[in-house]
């Protein structure tokens, strides 16, 4: 590929700043069919009804027919986001009824067979699968995606690097996919390990300026490796054209309601990091990132990790319970208190998604009830299994 000339360049990579600790959501959705609760690819005519709806957000097609995604407005705290959240639920819940569909959060299907999925018929997405062939149908996974407003690219890349230390917590505090084609994986989050077969997955490069950062873009630009920003799938990237940050480990919870726990205490943690710039960033994190998020994807909150700061090993609960505390005068700045309560008691509870799935397909036996219920759930028509 031929070089860009630094005007495009520019463009391009312009951060556009954006209210600072401000919270956006996307969460991508399961389609299932009423007949066994697999996946349905009827991701065109859900849209299609959608758009004649009115609702707040936007809900878009994702990269197989079996799945959507929900895109929130942009918030300043957890009862705002919640509440869009909720409204928009409600329209997607009664678009699938129309349809005789259901809906359903969850990081993975606990059974449906990835080659029986079909493309969307976007050129992106015939580009992904032209690109990464079959890893293209796999990636009918379910995220959950929160924005994090920046004010400039240099403050965003800070900000990257400080939540890297906490993407085990992200993982643990959101895992929903223990089921993959019909078998219990032994994990809590099995989605990532489908995320890391993507050549450029993984971490950000140790950049600390955005001038740096746009020098490494452009370099992959010119070798040809990357076309934009969306060429790459690390765990957390920055989004120069929406001025923000935006963490992708997350699984999709089960509900909108535990969607925007999550997203409250990342972005509280964001706000004790800018305010306070309690460290300076360290490669450390990253000779370490392996190891704690594996820790994390297979155990959860039961998982342990070592703090590449103090060197000292700790168990995922306690230092998700220690942050909570650290971080409880900035989420009562934000109005997040409540919201944290709730997640503390969760916690302590030991209340999780895939804990709530395990327990499901223990009572009743069943992948397609698990299905079932946890579509039963997403749409707000139970509240325990």
């Amino acid at each position: 590929m031929s070089g860009i000339s630094g005007g495009a360049a520019a463009d391009e990579m312009e951060f556009k700043p954006s209210a600072s600790l401000s919270i956006g959501v996307e969460l991508e959705l399961q389609i299932l069919n009423t007949r066994d609760y697999n996946l349905a690819r009827d991701a065109a005519d859900l849209i299609g009804m959608l758009e004649k709806m009115q609702h707040p957000g936007a809900v878009k097609p994702e990269i197989t027919e079996s799945m959507v995604e929900l895109n929130s407005s942009i918030h300043p705290n957890y009862d705002a986001v919640v509440g869009e959240l909720r409204q928009i639920r409600d329209a997607v819940t009664q678009a699938a009824e129309r349809l005789n569909l259901r809906i359903a959060g969850g990081g993975s299907h606990p059974f449906h067979k990835w080659s029986d999925r079909r493309i969307y018929p976007t050129e992106r997405f015939k580009h992904i699968l032209n690109t990464y062939g079959y890893l293209a149908k796999q990636f009918t996974i379910f995220g959950q995606h929160v924005h994090i407003g920046c004010p400039d690219g240099d403050t965003a890349l800070y900000l990257i690097h400080m939540l890297s230390r906490y993407v085990p917590h992200f993982i643990a505090l959101s895992a929903s996919s223990p089921f993959q084609q019909g078998e219990d994986t032994a994990y809590q989050s099995s989605r990532l390990n489908t995320v890391s077969a993507f050549p450029l997955s993984g971490q950000v490069p140790f950049v600390q300026t955005w001038d740096e950062f746009t020098n490494y873009f452009n370099r992959m630009k010119e070798f040809g490796v990357i076309e934009s920003m969306k060429d790459f799938y690390w765990d957390i990237r920055p989004k120069p054209e929406f001025g923000t940050v935006e963490i992708r480990v997350f699984d999709t919870p089960l509900t909108v309601e535990r969607a925007a726990l999550i997203a409250a205490y990342a972005q509280s943690i964001a706000r004790y990091v800018l305010s306070e710039r309690p460290q300076a960033p360290s490669r450390d994190v990253y000779l370490l990132y392996s190891h704690n998020r594996f820790q994390a994807c297979r155990y959860g909150l039961a998982g342990k990790l070592v703090d590449a700061y103090t060197q000292r090993h700790i168990g995922l609960r306690e230092d998700v319970m220690d942050t909570l505390r650290l971080v409880e005068r900035h989420a009562a700045e934000l109005g997040n208190s409540a919201a944290l309560g709730q997640l503390a008691a969760d916690i302590e509870a030991d209340r999780s998604d895939a804990g709530w799935l395990r327990e499901v397909y223990r009572r009743h036996d069943t992948l397609n009830d698990v299905a079932r219920l946890q579509s039963d759930l997403w749409m707000g028509r139970t509240k325990t299994a």
